[in-house]
């Protein structure tokens, strides 16, 4: 296993937004909001972080790539997203990580967010964060296992009930 994270080519990027995108309203609406809210939200920050159908100038967008065992060259497994919580900031946040089904479970995850920590000290930053939905109980568990520590909490449960 060889991970090594390369700039996303300019040309994947509409369409990895757009994939992106629908994949972020269906986690808002597994998490518990109403089809409205989830897309007002997956909306807003698509507006907010993708301005003229670009990343912000400060975001980082690579793909994961790996030269897996009994496959020529280099294969995309995934991308991770990373960007600085406010303009400026020393602090920085993992917006996305997403490894393809058919390459979990082998460490690459894991790889991608220890280059990815590597790039943020490289770019300046001091520290690193993430939002993890509570239904993805394995990604939990490799934060967790990455040394990140929790900041909050937000639960929720029907009314009345």
């Amino acid at each position: 296993m060889t991970v090594r994270l390369i700039p996303m080519p300019v040309d994947r990027l509409p369409e990895w937004i757009e994939e992106r995108h629908r994949q972020y309203l269906a986690q808002r609406m597994r998490a518990g909001e109403t089809e409205e809210v989830a897309r007002e939200r997956a909306e807003r920050s698509r507006a907010e972080n993708f301005p003229g159908g670009r990343p912000l100038d400060t975001h980082l967008v690579f793909d994961v790539v790996d030269g897996l065992d009994g496959h020529d060259g280099d294969t995309v497994v995934g991308h991770l997203w990373l960007g600085p919580l406010t303009a400026g900031s020393t602090d920085w946040w993992v917006n996305d990580v997403l490894i393809a089904e058919e390459f979990r479970r082998r460490g690459l995850a894991r790889r991608a967010l220890e280059l990815g920590e590597a790039e943020v000290a490289r770019m300046g930053g001091t520290t690193i964060g993430l939002n993890v939905f509570g239904y993805n109980t394995g990604a939990k568990e490799l934060y967790d296992s990455l040394g990140y520590t929790v900041t909050a909490t937000q639960m929720r449960k029907s009314a009345g009930v």
